[in-house]
């Protein structure tokens, strides 16, 4: 069983560093590779509303059998769900499909900047995080600006935002920003949809001096940077080598390489114009 290492939050919890993420993934095989996600070793499961796949989860984790202390689960709230009611309501609808009485973590699936209701929603997330129903807020894909109107604004500080982060796509001025607050940072995409930067010669090269593969030398970056990581497979070989990274380790110089590869590239939406509700 892998020995994956816990981050930190500012608010004492503490969140597996490596976990497994199901976006995409079809609603009908999601209990299936959760289920073997958790055989292979994964304790952090991270899904959202929009997935149509917490159910699934929840069955997953019902037929595991794991100590609910073991398990620490994510999920999202959508952006048409946003505002205070509605927030409240959608928390429910989730932990209902989830089948859990306490969330891990509960986060703002994006900002939706021209709705502006996102402040609404934080303090719907301060009242559950208040009342013991989750035991960590956080946000996904906030830029610094929304990140800021919280800090004023509002009185729990956000301990996590999930953003798109990859080589061609490094946030370092992002990380800075987050780690300059005491958010962790935590990377969605992170192999890139894989296609264009598994084949990249540079990870290639990094891979092949480890024999490795280059999935797992580009999640070993995502690690040694410190960034929480949920790759997502839904074929079981990679499940298990995604999660096999943490028994060797890239040299500051391969570190540095794949960083260098950084192209300002999104492959996701802009969080400053992504307002689809």
């Amino acid at each position: 069983m892998p020995d994956v290492p816990y981050v930190t939050f500012n608010n004492g919890v503490g969140i597996p560093q490596l976990g497994y993420g199901v976006f995409q993934v079809d609603p009908a095989e999601t209990e299936r590779n959760v289920s073997l996600a958790l055989e292979a070793g994964y304790r952090h499961i991270d899904t959202a509303a929009a997935y149509q796949n917490e159910e699934g989860v929840g069955k997953a984790l019902s037929n595991a059998g794991l100590p609910r202390d073991e398990v620490f689960v994510t999920t999202k709230l959508w952006n048409a769900d946003q505002g205070f009611d509605s927030t409240l309501r959608a928390f429910d609808t989730s932990m209902a499909k989830l089948g859990l009485d306490v969330l891990d973590l509960y986060l703002i699936h994006w900002p939706t900047p021209a709705r502006d209701l996102y402040l609404d929603t934080w303090r719907a997330f301060e009242r559950l995080y208040s009342e013991g129903r989750v035991r960590a807020v956080g946000v996904s894909n906030f830029q610094p600006n929304h990140l800021r109107r919280l800090f004023d604004e509002t009185d729990v500080r956000p301990v996590i935002n999930q953003v798109e982060l990859h080589p061609y796509l490094a946030q370092d001025a992002l990380r800075a920003f987050h780690d300059e607050h005491q958010v962790v940072t935590e990377a969605w995409s992170p192999l890139g949809q894989g296609g264009e930067l598994m084949a990249d010669p540079a990870v290639a090269a990094v891979a092949q001096a480890h024999d490795r593969t280059p999935a797992q030398v580009v999640l070993r970056w995502h690690v040694q940077r410190g960034t929480v990581v949920i790759p997502k497979s839904v074929t079981p070989e990679r499940i298990r080598s995604n999660i096999a990274v943490f028994d060797f380790e890239l040299s500051t110089e391969e570190m540095a390489t794949l960083t260098g590869l950084d192209r300002g590239q999104r492959l996701g939406p802009d969080p400053d114009t992504m307002n689809v509700a």
